[in-house]
C-alpha cells in the first residue's frame, strides 16, 4: 500500500469515528461536555438559588422586625413618662388630704406666758398658810400636776408659788380637748407613774434634765407654753399669767423628780382673771 492510500484510509477512519460518537449520544453536545457533570451543576444551582432566596427573605423579615421594635422602643419612653407623671399626680393628691388632716389636728404655736418674780416670799407664805390646800409637800421623785380648765367668765389664768429651802421644777402645758369639768384638780404621782400616764394621754415624751427644760410633747392636742425648768422659788416668789388661747385645760407641773433625797414644801395658788 502506498503512502497515499494509507493517508486516505486513516482520514476515512477518523471521519467514521467522529460520526459515530456524535450520532450515538444525541442529547450530549460539545458545550455540555465542556461544562462538566450536568447533574451536579444543576443540583448545586438549585440549592444556591433556594438558599439565596431564603436568606433574602429572612433578611427582609429581620429588617421589618427590627424597624417595628425600634418604633416600639421609641414610643415606650413616652408611655413610661406618662405613667410616672400619673404616679406623681396621684401621690400629690393623696398627700394633700394628709397635710390638711395634720394641719387641722395640730395645735398652733401658743404665745409665751407673762412671768414675774417678787421678793415678798414671807408675805405670800403667811397668806397661803391660812388658805385650804395651798401648802403641799412634793416628795422626792414626785411630780404634782394642777389641772386648771378654762371658764367663760375669765380671760386668763394666773399663778404664784414659793418653796422652803430648795428650788423646784415648774412648767405649763395646754390641752385643747373640750372641757368636761370646771373643777381645778391636783394629781401627785411618782415620776415613773406620771411618765406612763403622759405617754397614754399626751403621746411619746422625751425626758431630759429639768435644768435644761423637759417633757417636750408630740401630741397634737397638747401644746407647750413653758417647758419645765428649775425655779429659784425658795429665794423669790415665782408668778405669771397666760391668756386663754381657747377652750381647754392648763396643766401646771411642779416637778421634784430630779431630787433623790429632799422633799419640797410648796406654797402655791392658782386663780382666774378677767
Amino acid at each position: 500500500m502506498t503512502a497515499m492510500a494509507r493517508l486516505e484510509a486513516t482520514s476515512e477512519l477518523q471521519s467514521r469515528l467522529s460520526s459515530l460518537s456524535f450520532s450515538s449520544f444525541p442529547g450530549i453536545t460539545s458545550k455540555q461536555c465542556d461544562s462538566g457533570p450536568p447533574g451536579r451543576l444543576h443540583s448545586t444551582n438549585l440549592s444556591e438559588s433556594f438558599t439565596q432566596s431564603s436568606n433574602q427573605a429572612n433578611m427582609n423579615e429581620t429588617k421589618e422586625g427590627t424597624a417595628h421594635l425600634s418604633k416600639g422602643n421609641e414610643e415606650a419612653p413616652t408611655e413610661l413618662a406618662l405613667g410616672e407623671g400619673g404616679e406623681k399626680n396621684s401621690s400629690a393628691g393623696s398627700c394633700q388630704p394628709s397635710a390638711e388632716i395634720k394641719e387641722a389636728t395640730q395645735m398652733p404655736p401658743l404665745p409665751p406666758p407673762t412671768t414675774w418674780t417678787s421678793a415678798a416670799v414671807k408675805e405670800l407664805k403667811a397668806k397661803l398658810r391660812t388658805e385650804k390646800d395651798s401648802v403641799v409637800t412634793v416628795y422626792r421623785g414626785d411630780i404634782m400636776t394642777v389641772h386648771v380648765p378654762t371658764v367663760p367668765e375669765a380671760k386668763r389664768v394666773c399663778w404664784e408659788f414659793a418653796t422652803d429651802g430648795y428650788d423646784i421644777g415648774f412648767g405649763i402645758y395646754f390641752d385643747c380637748t373640750p372641757v368636761t369639768s370646771r373643777s381645778i384638780t391636783v394629781h401627785i404621782s411618782e415620776s415613773s407613774d406620771d411618765e406612763d400616764e403622759e405617754e397614754e394621754l399626751e403621746g411619746p415624751l422625751s425626758n431630759e434634765d429639768v435644768e435644761k427644760g423637759s417633757k417636750s410633747n408630740t401630741n397634737s392636742n397638747l401644746a407647750e407654753i413653758l417647758p419645765v425648768y428649775r425655779q429659784d422659788s425658795h429665794l423669790s416668789v415665782q408668778g405669771g399669767s397666760h391668756d386663754f388661747p381657747g377652750e381647754g385645760t392648763y396643766l401646771l407641773k411642779f416637778d421634784n423628780s430630779y431630787s433623790l433625797w429632799r422633799n419640797k414644801t410648796l406654797y402655791y395658788r392658782v386663780y382666774y382673771s378677767a
